[in-house]
């Protein structure tokens, strides 16, 4: 017989055994280095054939760029060649897909023959043109393109820019407001086809006087805004120029805008960054002004 069980006494309940703990999944490393690898392949693609940012590191593009200023280049406008491809992993080549000729004061980004960096210059003469340089000023298809003398313009003096006396000489001033300023004399020059920018000219030097050439079919000639104090296309391959017309298949894209401007105050500390930015140089267009054209040019 069954025992009566006490009152308050209830039956234990069954005991099981404990789940056993899952098994960590297993990672799955040829898909995580395929899909780095794709990932990787989307942005040397967008890099390569849409834009890519880009740094000034020199003064020969002054006033329009300064060094510090961070830039957008488009790759497509003028159609891809070897030198679209970013970080120059393709070997040089002349040949060219789609291609295009830049307009006259488009800014463009190209590639020396003699070497691998990026310069950034301004397309002053196209295929055909014939262009000398007179006393600084472009004479273009036996033409002077017009120069006019404008206000000097007051850069302020930070650690990108300045100033130095070597450079600028005698150009060093104060502003009303107490900051030291670069007093640039500036003229705007205006091509062809309206393209009007600000340019920077100074001193009497070699680079303002050079003898009528012909720009040959398929290359452009190209110059620093910054007259006195660019390697361009009028000094040669070893005074790291760009030794005459450049070929079309060398220049990898046109710069649109800039981005920001850092004055090189910053430091490794992040609460200096801030500080550090250029006012009013934030999403600058870079194509030039266009300028109303006399009746029958």
């Amino acid at each position: 017989m069954n025992e009566p069980q006490s009152p308050g006494m209830t039956e234990p309940l069954p005991t099981s055994e404990p789940d056993e703990a899952p098994a960590p999944a297993k990672v799955d490393w040829a898909g995580e280095i395929r899909a780095l690898a794709l990932m990787l392949v989307a942005v040397l693609c967008f890099h390569s054939f849409v834009a890519k940012p880009f740094y000034i590191p020199s003064i020969s593009m002054m006033p329009g760029l300064l060094v510090g200023d961070r830039l957008v280049v488009s790759k497509y406008p003028y159609g891809f060649n070897w030198s679209s491809v970013s970080f120059h992993l393709l070997p040089r080549g002349t040949w060219r897909l789609f291609g295009r000729t830049p307009e006259y004061g488009d800014i463009v980004i190209v590639v020396p023959r003699n070497r691998k960096e990026d310069l950034i210059k301004r397309v002053v003469a196209r295929p055909g043109d014939r262009i000398a340089v007179v006393n600084g000023q472009i004479v273009l298809n036996g033409k002077p393109v017009p120069q006019e003398t404008q206000p000097p313009l007051e850069l302020p003096v930070d650690a990108n820019q300045p100033c130095e006396e070597e450079t600028f000489p005698g150009l060093k001033g104060r502003a009303p407001s107490g900051r030291d300023v670069c007093e640039l004399p500036v003229y705007r020059e205006t091509l062809p086809n309206g393209a009007s920018y600000l340019i920077i000219d100074h001193l009497d030097q070699s680079l303002d006087h050079m003898p009528e050439i012909t720009i040959p079919d398929g290359y452009v000639f190209l110059m620093g805004d910054n007259r006195d104090h660019s390697a361009d296309s009028r000094e040669p391959l070893w005074g790291n120029g760009l030794g005459g017309p450049v070929p079309l298949y060398d220049i990898g894209g046109r710069a649109e805008f800039t981005t920001f401007s850092l004055n090189g105050s910053a430091s490794w500390n992040p609460l200096s960054w801030w500080g550090s930015l250029r006012d009013g140089r934030a999403f600058t267009s870079l194509r030039a002004e266009k300028a109303a054209l006399p009746a029958g040019r």
